[in-house]
């Protein structure tokens, strides 16, 4: 297929002017509307414009450029049959062989924590769509690039063949349909998540990487970005590629240390926190999560919610670690950090948008809204003692990490730090045991939380031998009044916060 005739309307426009004087050096004709035109003109490439090509201007500012007969027409003539291309003719319409079209920054947009319902409502595009899914289905006569990337591979086959295959205009529209659908989808999801769960749920992504394995060498992967925040859209500032659970473990430290107000350093291991502190500075805290627990320590990830400083950076470096994500880097730290060779480094942005929590079953999907930011501001004293002001800080801290340890999940803390974190076990009581030999002897005046209630007194009683003084819990068990009189029996506050966390 040879192109003689090109429509180009991005809202990327990495690289269409190169494309555009390419194209024209080939004596193609090119069509443009807006910031694409102005663009190609303002680069000398001689361009017209939709409005010339349609005879009507565009209106209501900016909706309506290229929903006319003489585009479409155009674009969805099949030029097989020869009744099209008489109607053509009579029409007065050119064939368009060429469709080059991305569409506005819709999940962008709507990534940003200002965004109003009209921004969003703006950024959906009506022309573009129309105009790619055209060029897509008729494939066998046009060819349709949505992607940047692909526009010196068309140059290249242009120069070589002097058309297009048919092979890549097929190609080419499997990605166009994609584009669209992924681009519909970011618009469900954006309208889903001010609602109830919606009937049909559309889960779309743009790979990001293909990835060396999956969770074991033997199974395969690949990294998709559904949205334009958070880790799918880190930078990678050094270090080797990451692997799977690199993500996994790298996602996990992020959102625990976004959930704490103050400045916190977590070290994360298989999914689980071994190390979380808060402090007047990322190199107290990074200093105090590790000590709670140095040998899982070794491998783990690191996560700042604070600008990562030099001497945050020459502690680091000191520990084997896999990748240390955070707001930013000073220069010094990024000096210091990049003299490991294979540590990753990442620069990251929070989601502002919650996100539904999205896994897979077997044949299906399980979709729950956010397990959202609780810092147990309603808890509720349920014993004879009332908690120091000191205790309940530590004990919100405790309730905000145990949020974010595999259940049965509880944790040990004193002055804003983790001591002991037990993670994942069948029993509550051997989850306190484990915190508590984790903890050892720093066990003795903490604050516990359990992410979920102790369904008899030996978990509580567990913690208090450990050396536990206050407790913060769900409540709701049948037996909370056993839990709260064993409470009382040794004196110490206890809260319900209404609300588990449990984490499968």
């Amino acid at each position: 297929m040879q192109v003689k005739r090109a429509l180009l309307s991005v809202s990327d426009k990495t690289g269409i002017v190169e494309l555009g004087r390419a194209l024209a050096e080939r004596d193609v004709e090119l069509v443009s509307s807006g910031g694409t035109a102005a663009a190609l003109a303002e680069a000398g490439v001689a361009v017209k414009k939709v409005a010339d090509v349609t005879g009507a201007p565009e209106i209501l500012g900016g909706r309506v450029k290229t929903l006319h007969p003489k585009i479409h027409g155009g674009i969805l003539a099949d030029r097989r049959k020869p009744e099209h291309l008489k109607e053509l003719e009579e029409q007065g319409i050119g064939p368009i062989d060429l469709v080059v079209c991305n569409l506005y920054p819709f999940a962008r947009t709507v990534a940003h924590p200002s965004v109003t319902e009209d921004d969003a409502v703006e950024q959906i595009d009506i022309g573009g769509p129309a105009m790619v899914r055209a060029a897509a289905k008729n494939f066998l006569s046009v060819a349709v690039v949505v992607d940047p990337g692909r526009y010196a591979a068309i140059i290249d086959e242009l120069a070589a063949n002097g058309d297009i295959s048919e092979e890549t205009r097929r190609h080419l529209a499997r990605e166009a349909f994609a584009h669209t659908a992924c681009y519909d989808a970011a618009i469900s999801s954006y309208f889903a998540s001010k609602g109830d769960f919606p009937q049909s749920l559309l889960l779309a992504g743009e790979k990001v990487a293909d990835l060396r394995y999956g969770e074991n060498p033997h199974q395969s992967a690949a990294f998709y970005q559904t949205s334009a925040a958070g880790l799918a859209t880190a930078e990678q500032l050094h270090g080797k590629e990451l692997s799977y659970n690199n993500l996994l473990d790298t996602d996990a430290a992020w959102k625990l240390v976004l959930d704490l107000d103050e400045t916190a350093v977590a070290i994360i291991k298989h999914s689980n926190p071994c190390g979380v502190a808060t402090a007047a500075s990322p190199a107290e805290a990074y200093g105090l999560a590790l000590a709670c627990d140095r040998t899982s320590a070794f491998g783990g990830i690191v996560a700042l919610n604070r600008r990562c400083d030099d001497a945050t950076a020459q502690q680091i470096a000191q520990v084997f670690t896999e990748v240390v994500i955070a707001p930013g880097f000073e220069d010094a730290a990024l000096d210091t950090l990049r003299q490991k060779k294979n540590l990753r480094l990442l620069q990251a942005s929070p989601i502002h948008r919650p996100e539904f929590d999205v896994r897979r079953v077997s044949g299906g999907l399980l979709v729950q809204s956010p397990d959202g930011r609780d810092a147990a501001t309603e808890a509720e004293v349920v014993t004879e003692t009332q908690p120091t002001e000191a205790q309940w800080r530590d004990l919100r801290f405790a309730w905000v990490v145990a949020k974010h340890v595999k259940s049965n999940a509880i944790v040990l803390a004193s002055d804003g730090v983790a001591v002991g974190v037990g993670a994942g076990q069948m029993s509550r009581v051997e989850s306190t045991e484990l915190a508590a030999r984790r903890a050892g002897d720093r066990a003795k005046d903490t604050a516990c939380a359990s992410d979920a209630f102790f369904p008899f007194r030996d978990g509580l009683d567990a913690a208090v031998a450990a050396g536990a003084t206050a407790v913060i819990q769900p409540g709701g068990s049948v037996r909370d009044d056993e839990v709260i009189a064993a409470a009382n029996e040794h004196g110490i506050p206890m809260v319900f916060t209404g609300r588990r966390h449990f984490r499968h």
